[in-house]
């Protein structure tokens, strides 16, 4: 996945991640909220039919992992994709998930 591409935008209340990867239609998502400095809250993660299985959500919330750490913020896991992958690796993110 040397071509995927992730652009995060945001505003004073939400953030959003979003991937594309050249030769493949379309866009997937992880959008936040933010509730405070120190904490966010990953709603949302959408990945169309054309970037499945090509671990493109994965990456989605790895990025928005690393950013997390990066900025000294805690994550509360609302997306059920977002957790999943949280209570899989539990231990490793336990600095970063809120839960």
């Amino acid at each position: 996945m040397t071509d995927l591409k992730i652009i995060y935008t945001e505003t004073e209340t939400k953030g959003r991640y979003a991937a594309t990867q050249s030769g493949v239609k379309g866009a997937a998502e992880v959008t936040i909220s933010k509730l405070s400095p120190t904490l966010i809250i990953a709603d949302h993660t959408a990945v169309p039919d054309s970037m499945r299985g090509l671990g493109i959500g994965r990456a989605l919330v790895d990025r928005l992992i690393a950013d997390a750490r990066a900025k000294g913020q805690r994550i509360v896991p609302l997306c059920p994709f977002v957790r999943a992958h949280a209570q899989k690796h539990r231990e490793e993110l336990d600095d970063v998930i809120q839960w």
